[in-house]
C-alpha cells in the first residue's frame, strides 16, 4: 500500500492557531516554514523577551513564560492565519484584527485586542516572532535532545483511537504539521531512528510525541469536554500520539506527496 501524505497544516502561533495548507516549504533543521513562529510571551521581566529569542538553551523549560493552551485554554477559541507577512485574529471565522507581522507597534496592537477580548489574559504580555529558532514544543521542552522539529500523524491511529473511545476526536486537537494514510494504527511507533523520505526531503524520526492536558479541549471552544489524555493511556498504555521529525534537507512537499521508509 501506498504511503502518502492526505493533508498540510501549520500553527503560525504557538498553541493559537491551525492552517490547512496544500503545500509547504521544508527548512533543514528547523522545520515547516511559518509554523510556529509567533508566540504569546506572559509574566515577562524587561530583558526576558530578548534572552528567550536568543538562543534555545535559554527557552528550555520556561513554559510559565509562554502562553500555551494547558495554561491559557481560553485561547482555544480563537484561530490566526498567516500568509504574506500577514497575521489575522479570528474568532468563529469572523476576522477580528489585521496586521503587519513585521511591525511591532502592530503587534502591539493585536495584544492588546487579545487582553481586550479576554478577561482571563493580562498584561505585560508580548507577540513574538521566530523564523529561525520558532516556538516549538521541542525548543521549550528539557526531555528532548534536539531543537526544532515536524510533527507526522497516523489518521488511521486516530480512527482507532476514535473506534476504542466511541467519541469524535477532531484531529486538530493534534495540531499535527502531516497527516499520512496508508499505515496501519500504530505501525508508526515502529520507525523510530529511522531516516524517511517525504517527496524529495529526508526526515530523522527522532521519538514519538507525549500529549499534554491541551488534547481535551475541543477545537474553537475552551471546553474540555473529553479526557483524551486519560483515554489514552487506558487503551494503549502511553500518552502519544504522532512523531517528531527533523528536516534533513530543504525542500517543498506538496499534499498527496509519497513517504518512502
Amino acid at each position: 500500500m501506498t504511503i502518502k501524505i492526505s493533508s498540510i497544516h501549520f500553527c503560525p502561533v504557538k498553541s493559537v492557531s491551525y492552517q490547512t495548507i496544500d503545500q509547504c516549504n521544508i527548512q533543514k533543521d528547523i522545520g515547516l516554514e511559518g509554523d510556529r513562529v509567533f508566540a504569546l510571551l506572559k509574566n515577562i521581566e524587561a530583558d526576558d523577551p530578548k534572552l528567550i529569542d536568543k538562543e534555545h538553551e535559554v527557552r528550555k523549560g520556561k513554559w510559565n513564560k509562554i502562553l500555551t493552551l494547558k495554561n491559557t485554554p481560553a485561547l482555544n477559541k480563537y484561530n490566526f492565519s498567516y500568509g504574506n507577512e500577514q497575521l489575522t485574529l479570528y474568532q468563529k471565522d469572523q476576522a477580528i484584527l489585521s496586521i503587519n507581522s513585521n511591525d511591532t507597534e502592530e503587534r502591539k496592537k493585536l495584544v492588546n485586542k487579545i487582553i481586550e477580548l479576554e478577561n482571563s489574559i493580562n498584561d505585560p504580555l508580548v507577540l513574538m516572532k521566530n523564523n529561525q529558532l520558532p516556538y516549538f514544543d521541542t525548543t521549550i521542552s528539557t526531555k528532548v535532545d534536539f531543537v526544532n522539529s515536524v510533527s507526522l500523524l497516523n489518521i488511521e491511529s486516530i480512527k482507532d483511537f476514535r473506534n476504542k473511545t466511541k467519541n469524535e476526536i477532531e484531529v486538530q486537537r493534534f495540531r499535527g504539521n502531516f497527516l499520512m494514510e496508508g499505515v496501519n494504527a500504530w505501525e508508526e511507533r515502529n520507525w523510530i531512528g529511522k531516516i524517511i523520505t517525504i517527496g524529495n526531503q529526508k526526515f530523522h524520526i527522532k521519538k514519538n510525541i507525549p500529549r499534554c492536558v491541551a488534547i481535551n479541549i475541543k477545537p474553537e471552544t475552551d471546553d474540555k469536554n473529553l479526557d483524551l489524555l486519560r483515554s489514552l493511556k487506558e487503551h494503549y498504555q502511553h500518552f502519544d500520539m504522532g512523531l517528531y521529525l527533523v528536516p534533513l534537507s530543504s525542500g517543498k512537499i506538496t499534499k498527496e506527496d509519497t513517504i518512502k521508509i
